[in-house]
């Protein structure tokens, strides 16, 4: 091989990658395992949340037995809610992740409806075991917040990342990339929740 050729190819090896890091080679993926990343963190929260359940139920259900309707919704609610997986390859698919926070959304209703029934039992709000329960739901629907915040974060990093030039050729033709799907408010979460204290004398 003449030297001339030998030259050129070995100048043309840095040019191809340095064009190919150009074309978000390594950005796209690093956005890509940053968002699944939180997703991960997402999940995590609702396990958390799933797994407090049981203990409120039983808590609740020794107290004010005639609850059996409500507390019926949320062990229904919850099994539904961890029926409904979403692994981290399904977040470009829109219809699974709409499910997924569909069933969500029902036992966050669930949950809300069995807490406000909880006020009408003067014992069950004094109940140690109650009040340490809510704490804990509590704290975890702000994680949750929190958790899906920052996953709908790095989904927008992501997303903007494949469709801006010039990373959005290496998103095309190397690596096939598609929008990841974040979560959007549930229905309703734009309005003030109503506040009914049973009628107590103002």
């Amino acid at each position: 091989m003449p030297f001339a050729r030998r030259l050129a190819a070995a100048l043309a090896a840095p040019a191809l990658i340095l064009s190919l890091s150009s074309c978000g080679i390594n950005s796209i993926p690093t956005a890509e395992e940053n968002a699944k990343a939180r997703w991960a963190d997402v999940e995590a929260e609702y396990q958390r949340r799933a797994d407090l359940i049981p203990n409120l139920v039983k808590t609740v259900e020794a107290a004010a037995i005639q609850e059996r309707t409500t507390l019926r919704e949320v062990t229904e609610a919850r099994a539904k809610a961890t029926s409904v997986q979403l692994n981290a390859d399904d977040l470009t698919d829109p219809a699974k992740v709409e499910a997924f926070e569909a069933a969500q959304n029902q036992l966050s209703g669930a949950l809300g409806r069995l807490l406000v029934v909880t006020e009408n039992y003067p014992n069950l709000k004094t109940n140690d075991n109650f009040i340490a329960l809510q704490k804990e739901l509590a704290g975890t629907e702000n994680q949750i917040n929190v958790a899906r915040r920052d996953y709908n974060g790095a989904v927008q990093a992501y997303n903007t990342e494949i469709r801006t030039f010039p990373a959005v050729i290496g998103a095309n033709i190397v690596y096939g990339s598609k929008p990841m799907t974040p979560f959007k408010a549930a229905p309703g979460s734009d309005k003030a929740p109503t506040v009914d204290f049973g009628g107590i004398a103002k």
